[in-house]
């Protein structure tokens, strides 16, 4: 498994929604099938410079997310492309039927950008959290399901998004906020192909989304400790790829999953099941427990929650003394 670029520090932190909508205003000067549409997400918020390059291809339904998705299924089935953007909580559950009835089960070529997703959007409280939409979607055949790291894979996920020809939902932090930028711009980012961002032997972090830097930097830690742990950025949660989850568990006998979402379903759940079916090994979860998210600033929701470095370290110590315990 190739290591990909990783930038030599990770002091430089960027909006993974300027980095979408840079992808997608490149997008939309080569291809006038690309179009933007909103539920309540003024131009100002995540499409100023889409708004100004394509004014006329553009539509904001306000706060109605049932309307905004069948709006969207129309524009596909008329050979658009539509990119749809909405806030996560209500994007999923204003608009579960309409994603599920009106473009997966018809396969519609949309892009569904749920956005301040996870309890790490903290001000609002558990009203606006979005913790169930990795658990909820998973469910939906024929959806691919997005979650990028940093600004740069934000990026590449939004051209992968438009490539692919079908339904993609793909999820997005907090608008508001930059978060630590991991990855060179050469990365090669596939749908489908989870990223080695560090080999390791003793056990395997398998983290998605903004919690990757959060894996990464306990794995450099426990390195100085003397434990060698791989982490993979598991950017597509579906379609699972189920070679780099196996191979991780052959090779290193004891698998974490650290997710900013709810454990019940999630990534979490979807590796415990594959690992259990195909190849059992001790499994560690990392995520929301089942509870709500609390309002606070995202770093005291984010302790609150578990989700920190310590946390993630902990269990990837539990899960190396659990596979010393019952054997490799």
């Amino acid at each position: 498994m190739k290591t990909p670029h990783l930038r030599a520090t990770r002091d430089v932190a960027e909006n993974l929604y300027a980095a979408h909508n840079r992808a997608l205003v490149a997008l939309a000067r080569k291809d006038l099938r690309i179009v933007s549409c909103y539920g309540d997400f003024g131009p100002g918020d995540v499409g100023g410079a889409f708004a100004k390059e394509c004014p006329d291809r553009i539509m904001d339904v306000g706060i109605a997310e049932g309307h905004l998705i069948t709006s969207a299924a129309g524009l596909a089935n008329a050979g658009f492309v539509p990119f749809v953007h909405c806030h996560g909580i209500f994007g999923l559950g204003r608009a579960y039927n309409q994603i599920r009835q009106n473009i997966a089960y018809d396969t519609r070529n949309v892009k569904i950008v749920l956005c301040n997703c996870g309890v790490i959007w903290g001000i609002l409280g558990p009203s606006h959290q979005v913790i169930e939409d990795f658990a909820a979607l998973r469910a939906i055949p024929k959806l691919v399901i997005l979650s990028p790291a940093d600004a740069v894979s934000s990026e590449k996920a939004t051209y992968a998004a438009a490539e692919h020809p079908g339904p993609v939902v793909m999820r997005l932090p907090s608008t508001g906020d930059a978060f630590p930028t991991l990855y060179t711009s050469d990365l090669e980012y596939r749908i489908g192909k989870a990223i080695c961002v560090r080999e390791g032997t003793d056990a395997t972090i398998l983290a998605t989304g903004i919690l990757v830097h959060d894996a990464l930097t306990v794995a450099e830690e426990l390195e100085r400790a003397g434990l060698s742990i791989r982490v993979l950025d598991v950017h597509t949660i579906k379609p699972l790829d189920e070679g780099a989850v196996l191979q991780a568990a052959r090779e290193t006998g004891a698998l974490v999953t650290v997710e900013d979402a709810t454990i019940v379903g999630g990534l979490g759940g979807a590796v415990a099941e594959l690992t259990a079916e195909r190849h059992p090994v001790f499994v560690r979860r990392v995520g929301v427990k089942d509870r709500f998210g609390e309002s606070g600033k995202p770093a005291e929701v984010k302790e609150v929650c578990e989700l920190t470095a310590p946390f993630i370290r902990q269990a990837v110590e539990e899960a190396v003394e659990a596979k010393a315990k019952w054997g490799k």
